[in-house]
Order: structure tokens, then sequence, then C-alpha cells
């Protein structure tokens, strides 16, 4: 039976890194189309033709910030962000505006292969997790099946990382999931000390949920141990 290779959207203008990276990827069974500049890339990632977008932050003209903007307008295509290494300004604002994860440059191209293959697995690409699809409590319901979620009835619009990290903790409602354990399962990787890319996922999904009536937030931090989504 023929395989359909996960399709990458490389939006770099750096031409000679995308060369490369294009036949290194190429080589870990991924198929990479490769523009340079961000007026491309924004029409291409919402053409429908791609699993997942790597986005460079540093571009002339239309910068990656902005391309990632216009992605989330149009919908959860998952994005993983290439920043400066050591600007964390970038990366927090690529995390709040919906980047699924970051990686600083110059990268490991198998640690960025070993992270794209744990975005495409979150998003559904090859999704082999168990099915859930009950509800949590009144407020919140969530179908792993069909990979969405609802508030009070209404659609949540998540990022593909936001809906693992809701997932896991959905699958264990009531209960407190250690951070580590919920890093693990959605990034693929334990956080190192300072990395806050997993407080940035909870703000961002804390932000869309909403309250309870009593006005509690349905996600709580547990200090020094993790997150608990309550039952409501």
């Amino acid at each position: 039976m023929e395989t359909r290779l996960p399709q990458i959207l490389l939006v770099d203008d750096d031409q000679a890194f995308c060369v490369m990276l294009t036949e290194f990827l190429g080589g870990e069974g991924m198929a990479v189309c490769a523009v340079h500049d961000g007026e491309t890339g924004c029409r291409e990632a919402v053409s429908g033709g791609f699993d997942l977008v790597l986005l460079d932050v540093m571009m002339p003209g239309m910068n990656g910030i902005e391309v990632l903007r216009h992605i989330r307008r149009h919908g959860d295509l998952p994005v993983l962000m290439l920043t400066a290494k050591g600007d964390d300004l970038d990366r927090i604002i690529g995390l709040e505006l919906g980047a699924d994860d970051y990686l600083p440059k110059p990268c490991n191209p198998r640690e960025l292969a070993a992270r794209l293959r744990a975005l495409l697995r979150r998003s559904g690409h090859a999704h082999e997790g168990k099915s859930v699809e009950a509800l949590a409590n009144e407020m919140l319901s969530l179908s792993s099946a069909k990979r969405i979620a609802k508030w009070r009835g209404e659609l949540l619009q998540l990022t593909s990382t936001e809906f693992g990290v809701l997932e896991v903790l959905y699958e264990n409602a009531g209960q407190i999931v250690p951070k580590a354990e919920l890093a693990s399962r959605v990034l693929g990787r334990v956080p190192a000390r300072y990395d806050r890319s997993l407080d940035m996922h909870v703000s961002n999904l804390r932000r869309k949920l909403g309250k309870f009536d009593d006005g509690r937030v349905p996600i709580q931090t547990i200090h020094g141990i993790g997150y608990q989504l309550l039952r409501g």
C-alpha cells in the first residue's frame, strides 16, 4: 500500500539552508517544498497542500511573525518556528500567536526531524493516539478521533499542540498531570530549566476556554508539580 509522505512547507530566505534541509528531511521520509519570502509562504500555507509549516522568523519584507498571524487567521496548520539563537522575544511572541513549537538556529537537523515527527503525530498525521470521546464535565467535550474540542457547546479554535495539551489533561480530568510528563507526551521532550513553551501553550488554552460560572479557570497550575483540569 502506498504511504503518503508528510508534506512540509519550508519558508526561509536562506536558499543554501533550504537546499541542505530539503535533502536531509527527504532522507527522513518527508517531502519538502521551500519558498523564500513571506508573501509566497502565506499563499502556500493556506493552499491546503501541506501538513506542517517550518517557518523562519528573520526574513526581509514580510517576516515569520506576520506569516504566522496570516496562517492562524486561516486555520490550525501546525507551525514550527526557527528563531535566532537566544532571541526569547521572537520565541515568546510566536508561541503567544499559536506556533506549536520552536527551535533556535543554527539547529541540529536530527533534532529538527524529531521535532517535526512529534508535531506531525500530534496533528493527526499517522495519528496513533487512543480515542477519547466523552464529557469530562458539563462545560467541555473533546473528541480525539475528530480532533475537536468544544467549550459550552462552541467549537474551540486550537492549534495542534494546544489540542494535544488539552487531550492529555482531559484524559486525566480531576488528576494532577506532572509538567514533565505533559511536555514529554505533547512536545516529545522534557523541557529544559528555562523552557517556558509548555506554559505558553497552557496560557493560550486558558484564554480560549474561559471560566466556570463560579470564576475558576478550568486548568489549574499546581505549583512545582504540574497542571490539573477541573471537572467543573
